[in-house]
């Protein structure tokens, strides 16, 4: 992602997710600033981001862990593989760096839970009114280094 994508991906953020305060554009410059972060977006042939997604890499050693920041595919692309290439791409990077993944979801985004179940994502908790201003409930996720579940409540 480059500082000239920031304006698409905030486009993309006002149609996911209106009531729950999409980001932005001076949001995703931001996240492009901060050292410890990194995104990806993926255009469409005019060069208009079709998708995103963003992942900080926080601590070393054992005290390594990741968490996912966003991520999204404009309505129109969705269902070819775009979410899961950009959140396998942001997964790839977590387990180079080493410790666990955490990501916050709706807890009614089933096309996201079953995505994130399925590259080892299980829910640890729950965040009442996590949302705002929609008042939406979030699930905490975690994914182990590699992807392993063992041991986590799904």
């Amino acid at each position: 992602m480059v500082p000239a994508d920031a304006a698409g991906c905030a486009r993309l953020e006002r149609i996911l997710f209106p009531g729950d305060g999409p980001w932005p554009e001076e949001a995703f410059l931001g996240e492009l600033r901060s050292p410890h972060v990194r995104y990806r977006v993926v255009r469409d042939d005019d060069d208009g981001v079709v998708g995103y997604a963003g992942i900080a890499l926080l601590g070393t050693g054992s005290g390594a862990e990741a968490e996912i920041h966003t991520i999204g595919v404009d309505p129109s692309a969705q269902r070819r593989g775009i979410g899961r290439a950009l959140l396998t791409d942001a997964l790839a990077a977590a387990d180079a760096h080493g410790g666990p993944v955490f990501l916050e979801v709706r807890t009614d985004n089933e096309a996201a839970l079953a995505l994130y179940r399925s590259t080892g994502f299980s829910v640890v908790g729950t965040r009442r009114n996590y949302y705002r201003p929609s008042g939406a409930d979030a699930y905490t996720m975690r994914r182990e280094p590699g992807g392993s579940t063992e041991g986590q409540p799904s």
